[in-house]
C-alpha cells in the first residue's frame, strides 16, 4: 500500500508513484496535486490543520493499523531542522514497534533498529548509530570497521557516531532500547526520489 503523507501527494506525483491513501491536512499539497488525487480515486483522510500529531505521525498510525510490517518512507528532512529532528523521533517511537522503518531522508537512510537490522551497503560508506528515547543496550554489530560487542550507547553520545563499512553484509542486533542506524549518503545533489 502506497501512503502519501500531505505533500508527499506532490512527490509522488513527480516520482510517477502511484498512491492508494493521502493523509494529513493537506495544507502544503499543490491544489491541483490534491484535485487530481481525488479524480483518480485516492482515498484521501484529512485532518484538521490543528491536530496534536505530524503528517508523518498520521501516515505510519494508517501502515501499523492496516497490518503493514514494513514501511519505507521517503522524506521528512525538509527545509525545518525542528521537522527533521521531530521526524526521526517519530520513526522511533515505542507505538511504532510493530514496524520495520528503513527511511530516504534526503541523501540520507536510516533504518530503526529494534531487534536486529541487516542491510548492504559499499565498503567504506559511512554509518552512525543513534540512541533514540533513552540508552540502547547490548548491541552487536557485524561488517562495521569499528565494531560494538554488547555495548551501551546512552542517548547523547558520540561513540556511535561516523563508523565505516568494512566487508559483507552490516548487522545490527540491538537488546534493549532501539537506535537508528544512519548513513548519511554522497553528494547533496543526489536524486532523494531514488528511482
Amino acid at each position: 500500500m502506497q501512503i502519501a503523507a500531505d505533500s508527499g501527494l506532490d512527490h509522488a506525483r513527480t516520482a510517477g508513484w502511484m498512491v492508494d491513501v493521502g493523509v494529513g491536512d493537506f495544507d502544503s499539497v499543490a491544489p491541483d496535486t490534491l484535485g487530481r488525487a481525488e479524480a483518480e480515486g485516492v482515498e484521501l483522510i484529512h485532518h484538521a490543520p490543528d491536530k496534536d500529531r505530524t503528517d508523518l505521525e498520521l501516515a505510519l498510525t494508517l501502515a501499523r493499523e492496516r497490518a503493514t510490517g514494513t514501511v519505507l518512507v521517503v522524506g521528512g528532512s525538509g527545509g525545518r531542522v525542528d521537522h527533521f529532528a521531530g521526524n526521526l523521533g517519530v520513526l522511533a517511537a515505542a507505538q511504532y514497534a510493530s514496524l520495520q522503518i528503513e527511511a530516504w531522508m534526503g541523501t540520507a537512510t536510516v533504518w530503526v533498529v529494534r531487534g536486529e537490522r541487516r542491510f548492504h551497503l559499499p565498503p567504506g560508506a559511512l554509518v552512525s548509530l543513534v540512541p533514540m528515547h533513552g540508552p540502547a543496550g547490548d548491541i552487536v554489530t557485524e561488517g562495521l570497521h569499528w565494531p560494538l560487542q554488547h555495548e551501551t550507547l546512552p542517548p547523547g553520545s558520540g561513540r556511535g557516531m561516523s563508523n565505516r563499512v568494512g566487508a559483507g553484509p552490516v548487522r545490527i542486533a540491538v537488546g534493549d532500547g532501539v537506535l537508528l542506524a544512519v548513513a548519511p549518503g554522497g553528494d547533496p545533489g543526489e536524486d532523494p526520489w531514488r528511482s
